[in-house]
């Protein structure tokens, strides 16, 4: 079932990543549509099998129960039992004195195996639009998401009744085996027993004198019995349970937050396809400037945010070593944040925006619901922290509460209309910029890497020292450093420095921060590659030096000449909000997510969601940033726009190629948290059976 699982949704990766090829291949759209198609039939057909097969496995195995009320081959169990359920069932018999005969046919079955198993449309006017189609395309893959979803709930309802009916069948080979007698049965099955605990001494050939092994050639030496494919990682520990109602609450919190996220990225992979088409489409919804600001909140409103306080619920009152405040006011914020999110969607397709801001497109009584969500978040942090049973507030609580507390004041500031207006909402969104990234996403998400890193290294952060001093000077000087995207504006010349003397102070906190998560590393450097979440925070971190010190970099004024107005600012987003917040927002979710529900996600799959990612990123960020600079030089020395606008065409084509890359991870990361949440497998009938037996033996 696994492998169908794994088949089905590679057909249906594979096949969205196709659709996305015939724009840069200038392969005719229709092929493309009935490619997708043919992919979608495929699939279907290919669910429709399955659950054909597995119907066909239900139905025969309730006609043979109706058939066989009476008298069933149940002495097959008997053939291959292990050696802890011989040992019940003798030390049953003995304890019923039951030395009576024994069937011939039983004995036959048991000494003469072989018998036994013997026994067994035309295009229309808007069709016509490569925008059309495309949109079409990418409609359907949350429509055959639904499908697949559908497909899934079938084979669960399915795999239960015949897990009732496995259920079952064990009941009556519980009561079978409780009462069949026979001394030479006890024999047979002593034998059995016998051979089954034989074991060698292992001194067969050496003997039983210690080698002369003074180099350790034979003591020291480590064997694997096979190759695997990927390499192996180790499962979660076993940890004390979550509250089952905080369980619920976190796991409905990812989930959304994983919706927004396949959601907004879907958007923004059509809109990397219109950069190598810009003509695709001419409908108003569909436009540039319209699908943007939906991309940009959809992953920052709906994915991160949602993201980082179902994790927030989860460390705020671990480390304080209580429970969560409230479960209510999680719900609330849960409702008024996605309620926020598909309201801001449906306006900002609609046209219907608040002007002048680049990324705080939603208009203020949208965002007003999401600023309440976090201000019943903050009231429900406080007051957990509040009821700590540790006399410290742990630094990951100083991260996150504070960055909840920056989180209101920045909605305020941004989307209050009263100052948005001329200059002054120039310098607004400047500093709401920044202080979005880097003083409520950075800070929450640091908060959550200073629980979860120490924790998955099993040992404590390098030192509490460094931490504390990452935190305040990220207070101070990251809230003086939104300005510096308006260098040479009709902002005054000294916001302007002081923008770019913050930026360069910013060196400290992501100096300091960075130095204390290496130095946590350090001497358990060679569990990484034991470990499915650890590489999530390592390149989040990476990413956290390598893209925090870029953005310093961006801030002078020589190189704001050079780059300001290109795509060297968004490879910089790219780099920053993916490459650390969402890496390290999948460490946390993965580090999560199986102590909640018990379940691991598959390893192969999330090496893909991770290579993916991460190459995708790179193929994204690296010749944007190459390209922008050239394009910076050619504009310095007054060369056409247009050809700039030329010179950029195969660096969008890459950008193109690495957006697709990086939404199919996304694909892979909605699977794998699907596995983390459904539990796979089916009843053994035997083990079952005698697990009936020891309840029988309980009960007084």
């Amino acid at each position: 079932m696994i492998v169908g699982r794994c088949k089905i949704v590679s057909s249906l990766c594979l096949g969205a990543y196709l659709v996305a090829i015939p724009a840069y291949a200038e392969i005719h759209f229709g092929q493309a549509v009935a490619l997708s198609v043919g992919v979608v039939a495929l699939v279907m057909a290919l669910g429709l099998l399955f659950v054909a097969i597995l119907i066909k496995d239900v139905v025969h195995n309730y006609l043979i129960s109706k058939v066989n009320q009476g008298i069933k081959d149940y002495p097959k169990y008997l053939e291959n039992l292990s050696s802890r359920q011989i040992s019940l069932l003798l030390d049953r018999m003995v304890k019923k004195g039951r030395v009576g005969a024994i069937l011939l046919v039983m004995l036959t079955l048991l000494d003469f195996p072989s018998l036994a198993q013997s026994s067994q449309p035309t295009a229309g006017s808007l069709l016509s639009q490569g925008g059309i189609l495309i949109t079409i395309v990418l409609i359907s893959i949350p429509v055959l998401a639904g499908v697949i979803f559908l497909f899934f709930k079938i084979t669960n309802t399915l795999n239960r009744y015949r897990n009732q009916q496995r259920e079952a069948e064990a009941g009556r080979v519980a009561a079978y085996l409780d009462g069949i007698e026979g001394k030479d049965l006890a024999a047979t099955l002593q034998r059995r027993k016998d051979a089954l605990d034989f074991a060698l001494s292992h001194n067969e050939l050496s003997g039983a004198l210690p080698a002369n092994d003074h180099k350790g050639l034979i003591n020291n030496v480590e064997h694997e019995a096979s190759l695997p494919f990927v390499a192996r990682k180790r499962k979660a520990h076993v940890r004390p349970k979550v509250d089952p109602e905080l369980s619920r609450l976190i796991t409905w919190f990812i989930i959304t937050a994983t919706f927004w996220l396949v959601f907004g990225t879907t958007v923004g992979e059509y809109l990397g396809i219109k950069f190598v088409a810009p003509d695709a489409d001419q409908f108003s919804w569909l436009s540039f400037g319209r699908l943007r600001p939906v991309h940009t909140n959809a992953v920052f409103w709906g994915w991160a945010s949602l993201a980082m306080l179902g994790l927030g619920n989860y460390v705020v009152p671990r480390v304080s070593n209580t429970s969560l405040f409230s479960i209510k006011l999680g719900w609330y914020t849960l409702i008024l944040i996605n309620t926020a999110v598909v309201l801001g969607t449906l306006s900002l397709m609609a046209g219907i925006n608040n002007g002048g801001g680049e990324y705080r497109e939603y208009i203020w009584p949208v965002m007003l619901l999401f600023g309440i969500g976090l201000l019943l978040t903050l009231i429900n942090y406080f007051k957990t922290v509040a009821s700590r049973t540790t006399k410290e507030i742990y630094i990951s609580n100083w991260y996150i509460v504070s960055s909840v507390i920056f989180g209101i004041v920045i909605s305020i500031v941004a989307y209050v209309p009263l100052w948005q207006n001329g200059l002054g909402e120039t310098i607004i969104q400047g500093y709401y910029m920044h202080q979005g990234v880097g003083m409520w996403f950075m800070l929450f998400t640091l908060g959550i890497v200073y629980y979860f890193l120490p924790q998955q290294l099993n040992k404590p952060i390098y030192s509490y020292s460094l931490g504390i001093l990452a935190f305040w000077t990220q207070i101070l000087f990251y809230t003086l450093i939104g300005t510096h995207h308006f260098v040479f504006s009709a902002i005054p010349w000294w916001l302007q420095t002081v923008a770019i003397v913050g930026s360069v102070g910013m060196i400290i906190p992501v100096v300091a921060g960075t130095t204390n998560f290496l130095l946590t590393f350090k001497g358990a450097w060679y569990k990484i590659t034991d470990s499915y979440t650890l590489p999530f925070f390592l390149t989040g971190i990476l990413f956290y030096f390598t893209g925090s010190l870029q953005g310093t970099a961006e801030a002078f004024r020589s190189t704001n000449l050079l780059w300001h107005f290109t795509d060297f600012t968004v490879a910089h987003s790219h780099l920053t909000m993916y490459g650390i917040i969402c890496f390290l927002l999948w460490a946390g979710i993965y580090a999560l997510m199986p102590r909640i529900t018990g379940q691991e996600p598959p390893q192969i799959t999330v090496g893909a969601h991770f290579w993916l990612a991460l190459i995708g990123l790179l193929f994204y960020t690296i010749p944007l940033m190459y390209g922008s600079t050239m394009r910076g030089l050619m504009w310095m020395e007054a060369k056409p726009f247009i050809d700039s606008v030329s010179f950029m065409a195969p660096f969008w084509l890459w950008r193109a190629i690495g957006g697709s890359l990086m939404w199919l991870s996304h694909l892979f990361f909605a699977y794998n948290l699907y596995r983390m949440m459904v539990a796979p497998g089916t009843v053994d009938i035997k083990e079952t059976a005698f697990e009936k037996l020891r309840s029988i033996d309980r009960v007084p």
